[in-house]
């Protein structure tokens, strides 16, 4: 016997009719490439995103078809996540961070037949365009006075406003099949090809669903919410459709993620609720630090993409009165994963005691399951010290790679994460390391994200990152490369005394070596492959 409820697939297009209606007037507003500030409305981005369907069947777009878009965060971005899959193509954000190689890769392997892009990225379509062959439409998000020099010859290329501006405002949505795919984001690709995710709509509105619950985004139409993280980056980890089922009005950053530009747009905007990763807040933290600064309209920020060390989440709690919500995820899971909310029985607890429960990566929402097994695929228990490997399903995890010609990834059903980590009895997750980063000495393991959080909390070390150094009698040691702060004088002996009574004296790292800058991935995450690169044959790292 079935249920007798309606029969209403779950589609991307009824998150924006829903915001139009109900939050009409609600504001979208965002800082533009052009530079100046731009506010529009739910109710003004439905009707453009109807605008955008329609050009797209004027074009001769087909359902299925991948429209890509190389953009930063902003409301013509925000219009073509619906447009485009409102209409039943496929949005493929691409993160412009890559190489060019790796963009044209990607591109191709998608077969975008459109790809749009702000005019910061130009460059890179003059140098991916001739080896593109499949894209029929270049469509530049700006007005058509705007339209870059450089790209006048390139065939196909089209204004963004003049394409819109052509069409009607009334569009009738399709209605489909809820599992069709909705979007499309590659991996960051730091070994080999990035392998691409396909989303579907009934899974990104699952998602949406999830991303607002109180213990997770906590989201409302009282809330002023901005999206550091990218758009092109796992859908700003699904904030722009979250803030649509919920009314929230959104700011959007543009390219402006230094310190002091995100300060000053939280700070206009009223902002209660950002979203980054680790090296964006570092940014935004010193900024305030060094200018006595506070933000009173921010409530709490969600970190994610990396481990956020516990000095950095101290400092935001402790010194600005901003509550951190620690988070996991991954492309492959939409990407969010687990939260860290503290439950009713933790406010009774001592502050430090919170925080050592801060400090975690969190408890899983609805929607995702997980289990953490040894090499054999041994379920290990939850106690919170068994570490093992981590393993999630659930109605927004893949189950499998884009075009790929290898395997499914799953194991009985079950995604491997990649992440060591150790479960407490409460559902807690530690991650302890990336299963490549983890060092392995004497037969021993050490967790590289412990050494360098304790690297963080020095007040000389802006950014640290462990490695693993060959070592002919232990395997491998821990080597630390650390950033110093603007102004400090830091030495190797002073960071290594800093180390003792933290850990054991086996695991403190051999050595450290100074550097101007550490590598960052093209999603902001420290590119530890590169430096396992750079440092793997020397021996004297300090004199760095």
């Amino acid at each position: 016997m079935l249920g007798l409820m309606q029969d209403h697939p779950l589609l991307i297009s009824g998150l924006l009719d829903f915001a139009a209606r109900y939050h009409g007037d609600t504001e979208i507003v965002s800082r533009r490439v052009e530079g100046d500030v731009h506010r529009t409305t739910y109710a003004q981005v439905q009707r453009r995103a109807a605008q955008c369907a329609n050009a797209l069947d004027a074009l001769g777009l087909q359902a299925q078809d991948r429209v890509g878009t190389l953009a930063w965060n902003g409301y013509r971005h925000f219009e073509l996540y619906y447009g485009v899959s409102g209409s039943e193509r496929i949005l493929h954000t691409i993160n412009p961070r890559l190489h060019p190689d790796q963009i044209a890769w990607i591109v191709n392997h998608a077969d975008d037949r459109m790809v749009c892009f702000d005019l910061s990225f130009a460059p890179i379509i003059s140098a991916i365009a001739p080896r593109c062959p499949g894209v029929r439409h270049w469509v530049a998000l700006c007005a058509p006075e705007a339209l870059p020099a450089e790209l006048s010859a390139l065939p196909g290329l089209l204004s963004y406003e003049a394409l819109l501006a052509a069409q009607s405002a009334q569009y009738t949505w399709p209605v489909f099949d809820e599992n069709t795919a909705s979007s499309l984001c590659y991996t960051s690709g730091t070994t080999g090809n990035p392998k691409g995710v396909l989303y579907s709509h009934r899974s990104t509105v699952l998602h949406a669903y999830a991303a607002a619950l109180p213990d997770v985004m906590n989201l409302s139409a009282r809330d002023s919410v901005l999206p550091v993280v990218p758009m092109f980056h796992v859908n700003a980890w699904g904030v722009p459709y979250a803030a649509a089922l919920t009314g929230t009005k959104l700011v959007f950053p543009g390219p402006a993620l230094d310190g002091k530009s995100l300060f000053e747009l939280m700070q206009a905007e009223g902002v209660t609720l950002a979203a980054g990763v680790p090296t964006v807040w570092l940014g935004l933290l010193n900024f305030m630090r060094d200018n006595a600064l506070r933000l009173p309209a921010l409530q709490r920020t969600i970190i994610g993409g990396a481990a956020a060390a516990p000095a950095m989440i101290r400092a935001f709690e402790e010194e600005l009165g901003i509550h951190v919500l620690h988070a996991w995820g991954m492309t492959e899971m939409s990407p969010l994963g687990t939260l860290c909310s503290l439950k009713n029985k933790h406010l009774a607890l001592s502050k430090e005691a919170q925080f050592a429960i801060q400090v975690k990566q969190g408890r899983p929402i609805f929607g995702v399951d997980v289990r953490v097994v040894d090499g054999n695929g041994t379920d290990l228990p939850w106690d919170g010290k068994s570490t093992g490997n981590l393993l999630v399903r659930g109605p927004w995890i893949a189950s499998d790679y884009y075009r790929s010609d290898d395997p499914s990834p799953l194991q009985d059903g079950w995604f491997p994460t990649g992440d060591v980590v150790s479960i407490d009895p409460d559902g807690y997750i530690q991650i302890t390391d990336r299963t490549k980063d983890v060092i392995k000495s004497g037969g021993e393991w050490i967790s590289s994200i412990e050494l360098e959080n304790i690297a963080m909390a020095h007040p000389g070390v802006a950014m640290a990152a462990c490695i693993a150094r060959p070592d002919p009698k232990w395997d491998e040691r821990p080597l630390l490369v650390v950033v110093r702060r603007e102004g400090s004088t830091l030495d190797r002996a002073e960071l290594l005394q800093f180390y003792q009574g933290k850990v054991a004296k086996w695991m403190i790292p051999d050595d450290v070596v100074f550097v101007p800058a550490i590598p960052l991935g093209a999603t902001g995450k420290m590119l530890k492959n590169r430096l396992r690169e750079q440092f793997a044959e020397s021996q004297s790292a300090a004199a760095g």
